[in-house]
């Protein structure tokens, strides 16, 4: 029985964990639960998987939480005290980080302090404190098991094969639903359009990501620290069908992929289990029906975020975490509709313009980096 705490389980990650463990009940079970601060599906899940713990990021949402389930017995926590709490109570073994932001960083630190397996769906916990986190749970002898269908496409491609013979990683993309748009036609793009992604169906936030290709600049970033590659022998590659998930080409020419249907359940599911391989009842990849699979090189010149990303992490130190962090308030402000979609790219080129890299960082020096730019853009004119 695989014991797991959950953070971010009101999230698209989230609560398909909760459909694999839905389906899973008599090997999987929910210890632990934290939101941010959707209390009445919180609710709702604590009620049907009847966790230990349940922890509020938001203190209003706590206390809220708290009068709702007051029948239960169980004790809310809340705030980054509640998080750090759940992620380390001893009934867990796993601790599966499915929350968007640097909010998870610290979290998973304390779990891997804490002796947890990590199923790790945090883009920013490797994008800005991979040189942290990697060595730690080296030293603590956990495992850091890949949530995001690319990386676990590329785990899987690794699985059984000398990882001194790995030439160079291949990381899909699907090229989002501006895929082959010149800049002329992205002026005017809204975020209804942005948010019609042709294969996924993920958070805002990440679905934004997408289409501007930061999120795949961000994958790039995460590949980086889990495969212990240097970004030269990764490869972005635009495959607009999302069947081949990611692949990895050895030095002798053999290339080995992962392929199904665009469906995060399976990653999910095989980070839980793994080294297993458990039945689950989803749609089946059917190549007769595919009649053919397309490849294309990404266009870096309109789509500039996949090119940010790789000059941040060639910069390295805290200059991911500013790309980050002005991504993230970019989105913001595209979602509200105050910038237009192409000042995406701007907000995040000034800003790591303007920052001073600070070499090696620790977590505190990784947050003010994040303060520091959310500063910097605010009173930015653009």
């Amino acid at each position: 029985m695989r014991k797991i705490v959950l953070l971010g389980s009101t999230g698209s990650i989230g609560t398909q964990t909760l459909d694999v463990v839905r389906n899973n009940k008599e090997e999987l079970t929910v210890v632990g639960i934290a939101a941010n601060s959707s209390v009445d599906k919180v609710e709702e899940q604590v009620r049907e998987f009847h966790p230990m713990y349940v922890a509020m990021f938001d203190e209003m949402a706590a206390k809220k939480l708290q009068e709702k389930i007051s029948d239960l017995g169980i004790k809310v926590l809340s705030g980054m005290e509640g998080l750090l709490e759940i992620v380390s109570v001893p009934e867990a073994d796993t601790v599966l980080t499915a929350v968007v932001g640097m909010i998870g960083i610290q979290p998973t630190i304390k779990a891997i302090e804490a002796g947890k397996d990590i199923a790790l769906a945090n883009k920013e916990t490797l994008v800005c404190a991979g040189h942290i986190i990697m060595p730690l749970a080296k030293e603590k002898g956990v495992s850091i098991l890949p949530v995001d269908s690319e990386h676990s496409a590329i785990f899987q491609s690794l699985n059984g094969e000398p990882r001194g013979k790995v030439e160079k990683i291949l990381l899909t993309a699907s090229g989002g639903p501006f895929r082959g748009k010149k800049k002329s036609e992205l002026e005017n793009m809204t975020a209804a359009d942005a948010l019609k992604h042709p294969n996924w169906d993920m958070g805002p936030k990440v679905t934004i990501d997408s289409s501007s290709l930061v999120n795949k600049g961000l994958e790039v970033m995460e590949a980086r620290w889990l495969f212990d590659v240097s970004l030269d022998d990764i490869e972005v590659v635009v495959h607009p069908q999302s069947i081949v998930h990611s692949a990895v080409q050895y030095v002798d020419g053999a290339v080995m992929a992962q392929l199904g249907v665009p469906d995060m359940k399976l990653p999910i599911q095989y980070a839980l289990f793994y080294p297993d391989r458990r039945p689950m009842a989803e749609k089946r990849l059917d190549l007769f029906e595919l009649h053919s699979l397309t490849f294309e090189r990404p266009d870096t010149d309109t789509f500039r975020g996949l090119k940010l990303a790789f000059d941040a992490a060639r910069r390295g130190g805290s200059m991911p975490t500013v790309f980050n962090a002005a991504n993230e308030m970019a989105v913001k402000r595209f979602l509200k509709g105050d910038i237009k979609y192409l000042q995406i790219y701007e907000m995040i080129e000034k800003a790591m313009e303007n920052h001073k890299v600070i070499e090696n960082p620790g977590v505190e020096e990784i947050l003010a980096a994040e303060k520091e730019t959310y500063a910097f853009l605010e009173n930015l004119a653009l």
